[in-house]
């Protein structure tokens, strides 16, 4: 029997509580399925997992096919989603508000604002407005669902640390359960993000091949997300097995335990 969608997002919520959760980042209801009989606890989506699987770049997905998207996979788990809602695909605060409750409706049990639009970063004073906003149209529906706030410009190359900081504590204060910036690799700047916007959780993009769980965990990270790495791994095998395909005429074998 299904879980309840209540229970679903209580479950999602002690998770930010105490201890480091992985966050793995499925991009169909296939490696949702499989993410959940490998055991983990909680998934995200991807938008560019999501994107690349239509046939567009990152950024390119509408809010439509989000939200059509997120209808298909949070009642086909158990497991608690996280939906990477992106820049919330709105350009005025009531838009804004209005999408964030269709993505409640779909049942998902969190959902992450970035703070730019089209690759530019907003102002900051702007940012915590959609927070703000965004917090609003949640505490409107009744639904416990964890607000994440991102602070993107690391990952733009738009910002410096102190940045960063600034904006993730502004985030927390406007109503953010949870924060997170993309593609901050160093332990000591994770650990002073942590402390910054203590006592709330903060989510870590696993960034590079040299980053652990275990040490972020020790820092005091709640939560360890992986993007589009898997998407991208997936793809990257696809498009190996069919230039030996294509240049050789030969397959790899068959993995057995893939049916």
């Amino acid at each position: 029997m299904a879980m309840a969608l209540v229970e679903k997002r209580a479950r999602f919520r002690r998770l930010h509580e105490a201890g480091c959760h992985l966050l793995p980042n499925p991009w169909d209801l296939g490696g949702a399925r499989r993410l959940e009989a490998l055991g983990f606890e909680a998934l995200a989506t991807t938008s560019s997992g999501l994107a690349w699987s239509l046939g567009k770049a990152d950024g390119e997905a509408t809010l439509d096919e989000v939200l059509a998207h997120l209808r298909h996979l949070c009642p086909a788990t158990d497991l608690p989603i996280n939906a990477d809602f992106e820049d919330g695909y709105a350009a005025s605060l009531a838009d804004l508000a209005r999408n964030v409750a269709a993505a409640i409706d779909t049942g998902v049990c969190g959902l992450s604002i970035e703070d730019q639009r089209g690759g530019v970063l907003s102002e900051r004073s702007a940012a915590v407005d959609r927070l703000t906003a965004a917090r609003a149209a949640i505490d409107a529906s009744g639904a416990d669902v964890i607000l994440v706030g991102r602070a993107e410009g690391i990952l733009l190359g738009a910002a410096d640390l102190a940045d960063t900081v600034g904006r993730l504590v502004a985030y927390a204060e406007a109503g953010a359960d949870c924060l997170y910036a993309p593609c901050v690799a160093d332990l000591g700047a994770i650990a002073e993000i942590v402390a910054a916007v203590a006592p709330k959780p903060v989510n870590v993009l696993l960034w590079g091949a040299a980053m652990r769980v275990d040490a972020l965990a020790a820092l005091g990270v709640r939560r360890v997300s992986l993007g589009g790495a898997l998407a991208a791994a997936a793809w990257t095998g696809f498009e190996t097995a069919a230039r030996r395909f294509r240049d050789e005429g030969a397959v790899a074998p068959r993995d057995p335990s893939f049916r």
